[in-house]
């Protein structure tokens, strides 16, 4: 980077990990720039602050990040106690964002809608990596500008582009003319979204536990609204997967989880189709009719897709990037979180020459840098963040000395149809008989994330 260096670097996303690598380049010396599309930092967390994590505080907070608020008198939370997805906004994201380091760097309300080379498309080879990027963002105010940088580290994450409810990865035929009747993934049905559930009909789909989460709320819905009527569609034969580790499971809090969520299909309070691979969605007057591979129909007022999500590379499409065919993640990175093979525990560590892509100072970092897989841990993403400033800073071995270790839990195996990556409800969790707890036994990264159960996050047995 020494002939650009007078450049800031891009940070796309205002999220946990995008803020952690714009404290991480601003300690390395590096300008960042920070783009946010949503109109505050955190504005994906935004959408689920209902929802209450697993893990406590200390796994969720960036060491870079808390250097630089810890210089503002800033008190860190009790580090074993359990965030909602709201606190973590508001005691950490929020005063991080609001410094006056971050805040002269972080534009919000920009969406980022294309990244290239200065006047070079992917075609061009000669004078590519000594030219500057060009990442092109539509404003708040309704221009659109192309701003030139050195590098660029996309920290966007999946929320945005969840995966369809249709089988074959494609959406279902009618599922996009019935978007008004398909809810957020991880709705606040008992709060902020209740007038669309109360006395409705609702059918979550997915195996995950984002659908435990929606089921459990929904049945403590249905106490409250007679009428609530709940449905859920699991592709695979079995809703084993979605039931946990049960005692054995290495976070209390998801073990508990699982035991209601059994007990309310036991007891009828969920009605649960499983089998059902979605094939249309037709739209009616009052509702929305659901049908199935084999013929079988549901109808319901509204739907939960708790289908998974997958990587927007629509913004990438000019830069030359070498991505796993199957999880989409970079092509080194995807055999080793491949969920069909690999648990949270059993991810090696990797940073910045792992994550890396014939596009020299790119990277995808975070969520986003999984592609597909559910196996995303936060405690990975600012491990990722750390190598990839010191690698833009030029210092190779701090970039390849990477210091994360993941311990191996079959609790979290893909066997179990589960990542690391859960988060709880808030009646689960406050069932949790330890807030101690992170993904797996000490030593013990966590995470922030939607998994689904699904092989590669893809539909393929939700």
């Amino acid at each position: 980077m020494e002939s650009l260096n007078n450049l800031p670097i891009v940070v796309i996303g205002a999220g946990p990990v995008g803020l952690a690598a714009a404290a991480h380049l601003l300690e390395r010396g590096l300008e960042p720039l920070i783009f946010e599309a949503g109109p505050t930092a955190g504005a994906a967390i935004e959408q689920w602050r209902h929802v209450r994590l697993f893990s406590p505080w200390r796994y969720n907070l960036d060491a870079a990040a808390v250097r630089l608020l810890e210089g503002t008198g800033w008190a860190s939370p009790r580090l074993t106690a359990l965030p909602y997805g709201g606190d973590l906004i508001d005691h950490y994201l929020t005063p991080l964002a609001t410094l006056p380091e971050v805040s002269s760097r972080l534009t919000t309300g920009a969406r980022v809608v294309s990244v290239t080379r200065a006047g070079l498309d992917k075609t061009h080879s000669r004078h590519h990596e000594a030219t500057p990027f060009t990442v092109r963002v539509e404003h708040a105010d309704g221009e659109t500008r192309d701003h030139t940088v050195a590098g660029v580290i996309d920290a966007s994450g999946t929320w945005s582009t969840r995966n369809p409810l249709g089988t074959s990865g494609l959406p279902a035929l009618g599922e996009d003319t019935a978007a008004e009747r398909i809810s957020s993934p991880l709705p606040d049905v008992t709060g902020r979204d209740r007038e669309s559930f109360a006395g409705r009909r609702a059918l979550v789909v997915g195996a995950g536990h984002s659908a435990a989460n929606t089921l459990i709320s929904l049945a403590d819905l249905a106490k409250e609204a007679p009428g609530t009527r709940i449905l859920w569609a699991v592709r695979g034969t079995s809703a084993e997967k979605a039931y946990g580790g049960g005692d054995a499971d290495g976070l209390p809090a998801r073990g508990q989880l699982g035991f209601r969520l059994r007990r309310l299909v036991q007891a009828g309070t969920i009605e649960l189709h499983t089998g059902f691979g979605i094939t249309s969605l037709t739209t009616l007057d009052a509702h929305v009719s659901v049908a199935a591979t084999d013929g079988r129909v549901l109808d319901a007022d509204v739907v939960v897709p708790c289908t998974g999500f997958r990587p927007d590379l629509d913004i990438l499409r000019e830069l030359r990037l070498d991505l796993d065919p199957a999880v989409e993640a970079p092509r080194e990175l995807g055999p080793l979180i491949d969920p069909e093979f690999h648990s949270c525990g059993t991810v090696a560590p990797h940073g910045a020459r792992l994550l890396a892509h014939p596009e020299q100072d790119f990277y995808i970092v975070g969520m986003k840098s999984y592609g597909r897989a559910p196996t995303f841990l936060l405690a990975t993403g600012y491990e990722q963040v750390r190598s990839v400033a010191a690698a833009l800073a030029g210092d190779r071995a701090a970039a390849d000395t990477v210091h994360l270790e993941l311990p191996e839990t079959g609790v979290c195996s893909a066997g179990a149809g589960t990542s690391c990556d859960v988060p709880a409800t808030a009646t689960a969790a406050a069932a949790a008989p330890s807030a101690e707890a992170g993904c797996c036994p000490a030593p013990e990264p966590v995470l922030v994330g939607f998994p689904t159960g699904l092989a590669h996050g893809r539909s393929g047995d939700h």
